[in-house]
Order: C-alpha cells, then structure tokens, then sequence
C-alpha cells in the first residue's frame, strides 16, 4: 500500500464522513489491499476482501463518493478487519 492508498484509508475513516473522496482512488485502495474486483451490470462492482462480499455502485456523474457510500466502505473493511 503506497502513501496515497493510505490517505485514502485515513479519509475513508475520517470523523465527519467526508463527500469528496474519488471512487476511483477508493477502487484503488481496495485492490491494493487484496480485494478481488468483479463487474456487476451498470454502475454495480462487486468486491470480496477476507471472505467478506460487499456490492457498491460507482458514482455517476460525479466522481466524488456520497457519504452513505463512504460508511458503507467503512463498513465493508472494518467487516474485512482492514483499519488505518
């Protein structure tokens, strides 16, 4: 994990949830991470991390990930035992 993929983690956990973490470097940091990536049908991705499945819709049109999304990220790698 390079030091962007750590500022991703560390904005990802950030108190208040932030509004403006690109998904893209969200997707990065979880394959980083080791987690396996799989296309769903339109905006759907399906990752597995640790045996845990999480199914999340990229954002569109805006690159910038809302912040239901951002706590369902958390969710997902505090599930995984992924922590900054």
């Amino acid at each position: 994990m390079n030091n962007k993929h750590k500022n991703t983690l560390t904005a990802i956990f950030a108190n208040p949830v932030r509004s403006n973490i690109l998904w893209s470097d969200i997707e990065a940091l979880l394959m980083a991470i080791g987690a396996y990536r799989e296309e769903g049908r339109g905006s759907r991705v399906r990752f597995l991390l640790n045996e845990i499945p999480a199914v999340f819709h990229r954002p569109h049109p805006q690159k910038e990930t809302d912040k239901g999304a951002v706590k369902s990220v958390q969710k997902f790698l505090i599930d995984a035992g992924v922590l900054p």
